[in-house]
């Protein structure tokens, strides 16, 4: 594919616009400066838009037993119209030796989803012994959800035996806390990040929120990026563009996503236009499964 230039980009970097302009070949980002003044290129001005990486969410709920139009419906509704491009999701694993078959029924579970997934497992405690975080590592599984009842159920784990064994690869765990109580999942999470830091295991401190697109500092600890919502040299082409206005000049892309996705107009996915004004492109495959190689390689200042 030829070269071609998105000039004047208003690109969301932490509530501040930066301007500048992205050379795209083979729909990569080949290069970001402020401009490109000499290039003879094919040019597109998106001086009226705000660009952010497109979103990508933890999502708790798939409906992967519903029939395919409802898969579809669920898809566009949730994805292709709110701009997002990826998920992450987890199999539920309760022994050992169900973890790669575990992985293959959700893989095969998800093979018409139109945008690309992060697969991670969620078990018990119990199950959090160094021979299951080696499966783990041999399955290329990039982050691991515990579910937490109670301080007993982490206090009295083998955490130096599981540390070791988590090296080199590192997928970060990640808490599910169980009891609805506000005072107990509050303890529950100060004795989780208290443990974490102590024993000093790759962790998320706090729980994902599902339907919510992940930070950035936490996509960084997973390791989807830099290969996924990098909007820099080297960066996957995958985008959206949102109508500029006043009320959304300092803002984060969180908010954007929540209540401003009424100015959303267009979205790319991986060079491709999945959305353009109030109609999406649903192809159904066209999502990729998405292998991390080293969980909490790079790690944002």
């Amino acid at each position: 594919m030829a070269n071609y230039l998105i000039e004047n980009a208003n690109i969301l970097k932490e509530k501040h616009l930066d301007k500048a302009s992205l050379l795209i070949k083979n729909n990569r980002i080949v290069s970001v400066r402020k401009s490109y003044r000499k290039l003879t290129v094919m040019k597109m001005d998106a001086n009226k838009f705000i660009m952010t990486p497109s979103h990508i969410i933890y999502d708790n709920r798939l409906p992967l037993s519903q029939p395919f139009q409802d898969m579809k419906n669920y898809f566009i509704n949730n994805y292709l119209l709110k701009g997002c491009t990826a998920f992450m999701t987890a199999a539920a694993v309760r022994y050992e030796n169900e973890l790669a078959a575990c992985l293959k029924n959700l893989r095969m579970s998800l093979l018409n989803s139109p945008v690309d997934m992060i697969l991670a497992v969620k078990i018990q405690p119990s199950l959090l012994t160094p021979a299951f975080i080696r499966k783990c590592k041999k399955e290329r599984v990039p982050a691991i959800f515990v579910e937490i009842n109670s301080e007993k159920d982490i206090s009295l784990l083998p955490w130096g035996w599981i540390r070791e064994a988590m090296f080199p690869y590192n997928s970060p765990l990640i808490p599910v806390f169980s009891d609805e109580a506000p005072r107990i999942r509050n303890r529950l999470k100060e004795i989780w990040k208290q443990i974490m830091l102590g024993e000093k295991i790759p962790a998320i401190d706090g729980e994902m929120i599902g339907n919510e697109p992940i930070s950035q500092s936490v996509l960084a600890k997973i390791g989807i990026y830099p290969l996924k919502s990098y909007l820099n040299a080297g960066g996957e082409l995958s985008y959206n563009l949102y109508w500029k206005s006043r009320e959304i000049k300092n803002i984060e892309e969180t908010a954007l996503y929540h209540y401003h996705n009424h100015r959303l107009a267009v979205t790319v996915h991986r060079g491709t236009v999945i959305r353009a004004g109030g109609e999406v492109l649903f192809r159904p495959g066209f999502g990729e499964h998405v292998t991390i190689k080293t969980p909490s390689f790079f790690a944002l200042p």
